[in-house]
């Protein structure tokens, strides 16, 4: 099947890949290549279509690799494909590149919650050395003098602008942003239905009518068009033999014939796509049943056993909380009545508790510190105190909760509860 290829993205990759294979004399070669931009617009595979075209040989690595339970895993991982695609171009004797794809899914850094781990610091400076020096690159606990072959490397992404801002500098990696227009959407589709006998006047039509839809899109809705087959076979053969007929079945597996792929039908399937995307984008689901959640959760304060308990009254102005008829007077001008809640409720389900701390600089790279612990078994007034007087203590910097799960020895919940006040 002969799918298109961008003109626009041929020359990037291919200039990029050449020109790290040269020697030039007095110029610095960027050795990282960023492809970035809308999701589903085909990035990763007109990379692939490029090298196969350039008789490249890939060496991959996905941005899940990039996190593990142990430190130090991903940046070692980084570095031992890069030896190993070093080797194989001295081998082989031809171009190869080392490919990470998702970089930016793997070490980027979308908001405050997200954790900022060492991996990720690891595989930000690790990438960074080996822009630097792309003729040397270690491995930890071993030294080996001999200069390895340049290797350019090429990563891919969504968002660029979450990762570490002296990775993607200028002269360490070159960025290329992916938008195909008209001409590039309406030769990636005519390559997907080529073998449908789609006229060149309908595939500009169909990219015309889902103008503002990506290239992955149009991938599905030819999927979509042999729903109708499939739902057919179910019903000849009944869903109780589904699975004898397909797999190991002694007569082979089902043979289809090619749908009829019109126009008006695919024009037809595709409303009914946008339509489903629409309900996603349109339900919001995840805000009301948090914000339903908040407001239960300030409303129902947890006893000993982690039941809740009715609250008759709850009064913010004078932060005073009746429940089980007693009251509970606030005392504290830094400990709000939704954070002594949550403490409550954290420690009720047997989890530990630390408080943690950072000024506005180290926030940025998430290198938190610990103030103090609360167990389980302490006295909720001691564990309000605890966390009153961290809050006091570092009454202008970044200040949260992180609950631990003692058993699993993991993180459950990790909450801010305190912000820097803004001068004005």
């Amino acid at each position: 099947m002969n799918y298109y290829i961008s003109p626009r993205f041929l020359d990037k990759i291919a200039v990029h890949i050449t020109k790290n294979f040269l020697d030039l004399p007095g110029v610095r070669v960027p050795l990282i290549l960023g492809v970035h931009g809308r999701k589903g617009e085909g990035k990763s595979f007109q990379c692939e279509l490029v090298f196969e075209k350039m008789g490249v040989e890939v060496t991959h690595i996905s941005g899940g690799e990039l996190e593990s339970p142990d430190a130090g895993d991903p940046a070692r991982l980084i570095r031992l494909r890069y030896r190993e695609t070093a080797e194989l171009i001295r081998v082989r004797g031809k171009m190869c590149v080392l490919m990470i794809n998702d970089l930016d899914a793997g070490a980027g850094r979308f908001d405050e919650g997200t954790q900022y781990t060492v991996n990720t610091q690891l595989v930000n400076a690790t990438l960074m050395n080996i822009a630097d020096n792309p003729t040397n690159v270690q491995l930890p606990g071993s030294y080996d003098a001999t200069p390895l072959h340049r290797v350019p490397i090429i990563v891919t992404g969504n968002d660029f602008s979450t990762l570490y801002a002296p990775l993607i500098r200028d002269g360490r990696m070159e960025k290329f942003y992916w938008e195909p227009d008209r001409d590039d959407k309406v030769g990636i589709v005519n390559g997907i239905f080529v073998e449908d006998r789609l006229s060149r006047q309908e595939i500009e039509q169909l990219v015309d009518t889902f103008a503002n839809q990506s290239i992955d899109f149009f991938s599905a809705l030819r999927s979509r068009i042999y729903d109708e087959q499939i739902r057919d076979f179910i019903h000849q053969v009944g869903i109780e033999r589904v699975s004898l007929t397909v797999v190991n079945s002694v007569e082979g597996p089902p043979e289809f014939k090619k749908p009829q792929f019109g126009l008006s039908h695919l024009i037809e399937m595709g409303n009914l796509m946008v339509a489903e995307q629409k309900r996603v984008e349109s339900s919001q689901l995840v805000d009301e049943y948090n914000r339903l959640n908040r407001k239960n959760y300030q409303l129902a304060p947890t006893s000993g056993n982690g039941t809740a308990i009715p609250s008759q009254s709850v009064d913010d102005g004078s932060q005073k909380v009746k429940a089980n008829g007693f009251d509970k007077q606030i005392l504290s001008p830094h400990l709000s009545l939704e954070t002594q809640e949550q403490i409550r409720h954290i420690l009720s389900q047997g989890y530990k508790i630390s408080i943690e701390y950072v000024d506005e600089r180290r926030f940025r790279t998430g290198s938190w510190q610990s103030c103090s612990t609360i167990n389980p078994s302490d006295a909720k007034s001691d564990a309000m105190t605890i966390v009153d007087s961290c809050l006091a203590e570092h009454s202008n910097e970044y200040v949260r909760l992180v609950a631990i799960d003692p058993n699993a020895k993991r993180r459950v919940v990790e909450t801010i509860i305190q912000r820097p006040k803004r001068s004005s």
